[in-house]
């Protein structure tokens, strides 16, 4: 993978699909010589499991001088290639090519032409919510219609308020869009809102500013823009009933414009994901195994859109795979999808993002630790443990070493365990995350080496009639999103498994409706 970051060709070419393959091959041949120096290196680099520049010089018979700009003519051809393939399935692309031949029929001179190309994209780009691109379109016009002093007068005023129109839309854009990526960065820094400190620092800065789009007329790409500034709002101030009437807001948009899913999938897959995960963390089984089958349906055909695509569409399709798994306390049987989830992260791992990773991984954790398997459990937080960004998602490495400490203790990995408490007390406290839960918790583990044998059930007891109250506080519940503590105390109480106590709870729930 190494080999990937640091020769971008490499990861072009092992990227390209088999139909892109055979393409690149045909057009680069389309002149005969299917001996040039950059189809002999495109060979040699697609043989090569690991990049390798050394040998590729002696199989390709390049000098060290030589390598450079070929692979980057090489580099080039295979896109112009791949280009050519996939404008046929993208509408921005189609609307950038109408420019560009815009271009060249003002360049001969032949400005009817120019004009009518222009004005039937500029719709297209209109009607695709592509403001910027139309406004691009409007300037070359005005550049254009100079030429036609006749017709300026009368389409002067038009085009002046077509750019006018235009800014606006822009403007509105790209506000919403910046503050989406704002919330959406706060919450890959700090996940929940964690006390009433965070409630008003996000309550304050963002809410005035959504509010100030409160009956103004939208497009859709603003609707589905200000829905999910919405969705991830409340997501991170645990209101769950608005971030589910939010997602819902856009999958529906998306579902009544069906022609916009392959143009903006991105917004619909990360809404359903988000749809999913609310019903979740709302113990909604019903509900999401239902739309969860939906989901898996409604993605067949945008998986085909591009890799991207796919890898964001089955991305959240393994994770609320597990987490009705988790749900229904099935650990031990929905382990089998541990492999095949593993094998995706793997493929796709230069694609998704760390956040991704580690939420994937704690997930295939808390799998694990349900089902007993503490070792692997601990292997996989290791995975996350190990990330050397702090910064991203502060709350998932502080609950990963949380849930490292317990599985640490039950697979009787403890004879360092006070060196691990005091790692996991200082790393807490440096993130500044030290709550109620885990401080109680805390404070009992480094009591544990202590505790006489016979008095281990009343400190186990006691210890839950602490925690159990922070089921229902506002902020210290987010706890619960992450480590099932409750189930874990009452296993050790009842003497049962973690995996029978879930599994009898969900037989006894009749699931929570939102």
């Amino acid at each position: 993978m190494d080999s990937v970051k640091k020769e971008p060709l490499f990861g072009l070419i092992k990227s390209l699909t088999k139909a892109e393959k055979r393409n690149f091959k045909l057009y680069a041949t389309r002149q005969g010589d299917a001996n040039a120096k950059f189809i002999v290196l495109f060979d040699a680099i697609e043989a090569q499991d690991v990049y390798d520049e050394d040998k590729l010089i002696r199989r390709c018979g390049i000098s060290k001088r030589q390598i450079a700009n070929i692979k980057a003519h090489l580099y080039r051809q295979i896109l112009v290639s791949v280009r050519l393939i996939e404008v046929g399935h993208s509408r921005l692309m189609q609307l950038r090519e109408q420019i560009d031949f815009a271009r060249i029929l003002y360049d001969k001179g032949l400005h009817n032409q120019c004009l009518r190309i222009l004005d039937k994209t500029k719709k297209s780009a209109i009607n695709a919510g592509q403001s910027t691109i139309a406004l691009e379109i409007v300037e070359f016009e005005k550049i254009v219609e100079t030429h036609h002093l006749s017709r300026t007068l009368t389409r002067a005023d038009k085009l002046s308020a077509q750019t006018s129109e235009l800014c606006e839309r822009i403007e509105v854009s790209n506000k919403l869009t910046n503050m989406s990526v704002q919330l959406y960065n706060l919450y890959l820094k700090l996940g929940y809102a964690r006390s009433e400190r965070d409630l008003c620092l996000v309550t304050d800065f963002f809410k005035p500013r959504i509010e100030s789009f409160t009956g103004m007329r939208l497009s859709f790409l603003e609707q589905v823009q200000l829905a999910q500034v919405r969705m991830w709002y409340a997501h991170i101030l645990h209101d769950f009933p608005a971030c589910f009437r939010y997602s819902r807001v856009v999958i529906e948009l998306f579902d009544n414009n069906a022609h916009m899913k392959p143009l903006y999938y991105d917004y619909y897959l990360r809404a359903y994901s988000r749809y999913l995960e609310t019903l979740f963390l709302a113990r909604n089984y019903r509900r999401l195994s239902a739309a969860l089958d939906r989901y898996q349906n409604s993605i067949e055909d945008i998986a085909q859109v591009s890799t991207n695509a796919s890898i964001l569409a089955y991305l959240a399709l393994y994770l609320h795979r597990i987490n009705l798994f988790i749900m229904e306390g099935s650990f031990s049987s929905g382990i089998k999808i541990v492999a095949k989830v593993e094998q995706y992260i793997a493929s796709a791992s230069e694609y998704i993002n760390m956040h991704h990773k580690m939420l994937l991984y704690y997930k295939i954790a808390c799998m694990y630790f349900g089902a007993a398997r503490y070792t692997d459990c601990i292997s996989s937080l290791e995975k996350i443990i190990s990330v050397r960004d702090q910064s991203i998602r502060r709350d998932l490495q502080c609950f990963a070493r949380m849930l490292n400490l317990i599985a640490s203790y039950e697979a009787g990995l403890d004879y360092n365990l006070d060196y691990q408490i005091r790692s996991v007390y200082t790393f807490i406290i440096k993130m500044n995350d030290m709550h109620g839960v885990q401080e109680v918790l805390i404070s009992f583990l480094k009591r544990l080496n202590h505790i006489m044998p016979g008095d281990f059930k009343q400190e186990l007891h006691n210890l839950y009639e602490h925690i159990k109250p922070f089921e229902q506080h506002p902020y210290e519940r987010r706890t619960f999103y992450y480590l099932d503590i409750i189930s874990w105390l009452e296993s050790k109480l009842e003497d049962r498994s973690v995996e029978d106590v879930v599994s009898t709870k969900f037989r006894k729930s009749s699931g929570k409706r939102l």
